[in-house]
Parts: C-alpha cells; sequence; structure tokens
C-alpha cells in the first residue's frame, strides 16, 4: 500500500501538493487509473485512483473511505527532555510513532541539554513515519514545555514518571509494564541524560505521578522513552 499525508484532503477529489505529486509520479510512477491511499493524520484513511498524474499537482479521486483506521484502544502522551543530539530525539520521535503514541511533550527541565525544539523539523519526522508504517493518526507533537507546567496540568488517566533516584512513596517505584493496565490512558515523563531534579521528583509525586521503572538497565534518554512507548503497546496487545 502507498500512503500519502493530506491533512487538508476533502472529498470526492484532492490535488496532491507539490513534494506528494512529485513522489506519486516521478518516484513511484504512478499513472492515470493507479491506486493509492491518503491519510489525512486523524484517522481517515482514503483509498483513491489517480485522475491526472501532473508532476506538479497530481489529482486523485476518492474511491473509498475507512475511519479510525486501526485506531489504538489507549492513549498514550509521552513527555521526554530533548536530547543534546537532535538525531538521537528524531530517533525516538520516529519509532513512537511506528509502535503508537497520541501526543509527544518536549520537556525543559532543570537538566535539560537542549532549551531549544523546533517542532517544525519534527512534524516532519512524524509525518514520515507515519506514512512508513501505514498509521493514519499523527501524534500531535506540543512545543517545548516547562515541566512545571506539565506537573501541574490536568491529565485524564494515569500519570507515570521514570527517575534513577530513590523512591519517594512508601510502595517505591513499580515496573510499568506489571502496573499499567490494559486500555488505560497514560503520561509517562522521561529525563534528560542527567536525570529529573530531586526536586522535580518531588514535585511530580505531590502532583499525583506514581514513580516506575522501566527495568535494572541505565538507559538513554531516547532508548528509555521507546521502550516506555512499546512496553504500553504490549501491555494492550497481551
Amino acid at each position: 500500500m502507498q500512503l500519502f499525508y493530506a491533512p487538508d484532503i476533502l472529498p470526492p477529489c484532492h490535488t496532491l501538493s507539490e513534494e506528494e505529486s512529485k513522489h506519486c509520479v516521478r518516484v513511484l510512477r504512478l499513472k492515470e487509473g493507479d491506486g493509492l491511499h491518503i491519510t489525512d493524520g486523524r484517522g481517515n484513511l482514503y483509498h483513491c485512483e489517480v485522475t491526472d498524474a501532473t508532476p506538479k499537482h497530481c489529482t486523485v479521486r476518492v474511491i473509498d473511505t475507512r475511519e479510525e483506521f486501526e485506531r489504538l484502544p489507549y492513549r498514550l502522551t509521552m513527555g521526554v527532555a530533548p536530547t543534546k543530539n537532535n538525531d538521537r530525539y528524531e530517533w525516538f520521535l520516529e519509532k513512537a510513532t511506528e509502535v503508537g503514541v497520541d501526543r509527544i511533550i518536549p520537556l525543559d527541565t532543570a537538566h535539560s541539554e537542549r532549551r531549544v525544539f523546533k517542532a517544525e523539523r519534527g512534524e516532519k519526522v512524524l509525518a514520515a513515519a507515519m506514512k512508513q508504517s501505514l498509521k493514519a493518526y499523527l501524534p500531535r507533537l506540543e512545543e517545548m514545555t516547562p515541566l512545571k507546567t506539565v506537573l501541574s496540568s490536568p491529565f485524564p488517566g494515569r500519570k507515570f514518571i521514570a527517575h534513577c533516584d530513590t523512591p519517594r512513596s512508601p510502595r517505591g517505584k513499580s515496573y510499568l509494564a506489571s502496573t499499567l493496565g490494559k486500555g488505560e490512558d497514560a503520561l509517562i515523563l522521561i529525563g534528560p541524560e542527567g536525570d529529573f531534579s530531586p526536586e522535580e521528583i518531588d514535585l511530580a509525586v505531590a502532583n499525583g505521578f506514581e514513580e516506575i521503572t522501566l527495568g535494572n538497565q541505565r538507559l538513554r534518554t531516547e532508548t528509555a522513552a521507546v521502550i516506555a512507548t512499546v512496553m504500553t503497546s504490549v501491555v494492550n496487545n497481551l
């Protein structure tokens, strides 16, 4: 299946962007009568037929529409501090999209290695990963957000913070894959390479965040974020 992204698609006919048109006609060599699929990134999958194979403005006609295509049975929000190496964070964005995530929040923390995040570049990575993994939902990518703002914001689900410091609560840290229930919405926070500060951990626990561990290994930020995403997916597919 060839999947294209068109957030502004409006059936019955649609003209692809110049970039998508070039890929359709010059790279894939599709011609009039050939089929392809388009998603709007909001769960709609459109089965289309090429009606005008022009490299700069390829036009298609919608034949069939599938709503909520492969919608996940849970909603996952990942709050992750951007890494100093931007490629590593983009790797997380790509893999999280492939596995399944609804929302990503770049966190500005006390120990953050990078204070500036270019959401525009990140959104391109997400769109490419969505198309490559044949998904119909584009994750929502936020601007860089102070951790305190995330901690104090309401969330209609369970809230978790993964950290390497000593536990604050009497029950200690729970293993994410063991404590998360199937179908539960979750917000998971992953800190920078220097971890969250003790004050940030205290504030998170005070705001109802559950302390979790992802295992005994010491993990890079982007690795921990991907593992948390995968664990959530596995729990919901058992």
